[in-house]
């Protein structure tokens, strides 16, 4: 990472060892920086319900499939988790592009910093980075859930689209996030195994699409262990009740 360059930056080297400094990327300057975050008139959004729970095991993300334009139904098979890491996952709500931007970013951001370092990139530097990213103003409106798996255990970040972030043991975003929590309160508990988890990600997201006009037409879930990342996606969401 690049170190800061005031006086009081001291004589550390960047690759020092020390991760809990995360000021940008590797890359560069944070793209689009200072565009307003205002979506654009007509710009394809998720709507969305995303979930993310944390356990033992590794952790479970789950978002619906659904994309919308104004009062319209874009697109009814919508990826909305991806791997951006090794053992690191995002799940996105909000605006399409920025998003898919953001992604992209992410992956190129956590190879390199793997390839100049020798070494994968923590949960608590990722997220940091993720954060860096939407601080900057660049990605429009995105709020993406951070799960992932490091030496020090498994972890599931909110974070909002000014670049706030929490770590949770579980957490909801987009216009879903009410039915969905519901679920979760109700349901969470941190002895759950993944396969329990699973089930209830998918009941939580199953209640926001029986409720909210902007998420459905099926779900995503994203398996996170120190294995790797493993993806499914199902059309029918009662099948896997």
């Amino acid at each position: 990472m690049r170190p800061p360059t005031s006086d009081f930056s001291g004589s550390d080297s960047p690759l020092d060892g020390d991760r809990s400094r995360v000021f940008g990327p590797e890359l560069g300057e944070f793209p689009n920086a200072g565009q307003s975050s205002e979506p654009r008139e007509g710009e394809m959004k998720t709507g969305t319900t995303t979930v993310g729970l944390k356990t033992e095991e590794g952790v479970v993300l789950a978002t619906d499939m659904r994309a919308s334009a104004g009062y319209m139904v874009a697109s009814k098979d919508v990826q909305k988790v991806e791997e951006i890491h090794p053992t690191g996952a995002l799940t996105i709500a909000g605006s399409v592009s920025a998003a898919q931007s953001l992604i992209r970013s992410l992956r190129a951001e956590t190879r390199l910093y793997e390839a100049r370092r020798g070494e994968e990139m923590s949960m608590t530097a990722l997220s940091t980075l993720v954060g860096n990213f939407l601080r900057s103003g660049g990605f429009l409106i995105v709020s993406p859930i951070l799960g992932g798996v490091d030496s020090e255990g498994s972890h599931v970040y909110s974070i909002d689209p000014a670049g706030g972030t929490t770590e949770e043991e579980y957490t909801v975003s987009g216009s879903g996030s009410q039915y969905a929590l519901g679920v979760l309160e109700q349901e969470y508990d941190d002895s759950l195994s993944i396969d329990d988890a699973k089930e209830v990600a998918t009941r939580s997201i199953k209640s926001a699409v029986e409720r909210d006009l902007a998420s459905g037409n099926g779900i995503n879930i994203a398996v996170v262990t120190e294995d790797g990342v493993d993806i499914e996606r199902h059309k029918d969401i009662n099948a896997l009740l």
